[in-house]
């Protein structure tokens, strides 16, 4: 068994390999994004609220290099906003209320979604296009209804949730990696 998610994992790694394209294209936009002064807003569900929450912490933090701290936040982080919006409105109105608060015209959303069909994705994405966002998505198997939503979208090729998680973790990765080089 353990083997067999081992080369799972490589498996699915693999399929980036066809998505490089996509991948730089996220790069490019986060680091533009960062260098005209604007910020990257992260939010997912579950684990990937967790991803959110680490992506975030490298580029604010450090990723492999020391640096200026750089523009980002979590919209999964902030449990007194979470659940005051979840039990006051909705659940479905999580990210979008904060990225009405939060956002601006010319920041980027990375909205973080295995199957691509949370109603609360849906909504920040639609939110962030109402004010003029950039937005680039992570998803997986088929990017579900997220997919109609932006045109910007990595959809890793697997139905497994853990695996769909653990490429969204090295996106990240490469991400911080791409933009500390050209800093």
């Amino acid at each position: 068994m353990i083997k067999e998610i081992i080369l799972e994992h490589i498996n699915v790694s693999n399929t980036l390999l066809n998505q490089l394209n996509d991948i730089e294209k996220i790069c490019i936009m986060s680091y533009e994004t960062i260098k005209s002064g604007n910020k990257i807003l992260i939010c997912g569900n579950g684990g990937s609220a967790s991803d959110a929450s680490h992506i975030v912490a490298e580029f604010v933090g450090k990723f492999e290099k020391a640096r200026k701290p750089l523009p980002a936040i979590s919209l999964s982080e902030n449990i007194s906003s979470i659940t005051s919006i979840g039990n006051d409105f909705s659940f479905d109105d999580i990210f979008s209320k904060q990225i009405q608060a939060l956002g601006s015209k010319d920041d980027l959303l990375i909205p973080i979604s295995t199957s691509g069909n949370s109603k609360n994705i849906i909504n920040a994405i639609k939110a962030s296009k109402k004010i003029g966002m950039r937005c680039f998505a992570l998803s997986g198997n088929d990017g579900g209804k997220i997919s109609s939503l932006t045109k910007n979208i990595i959809k890793v090729d697997s139905k497994k949730t853990a695996r769909i998680q653990e490429m969204h973790i090295l996106i990240g990765h490469i991400i911080c990696s791409f933009i500390e080089e050209k800093i």
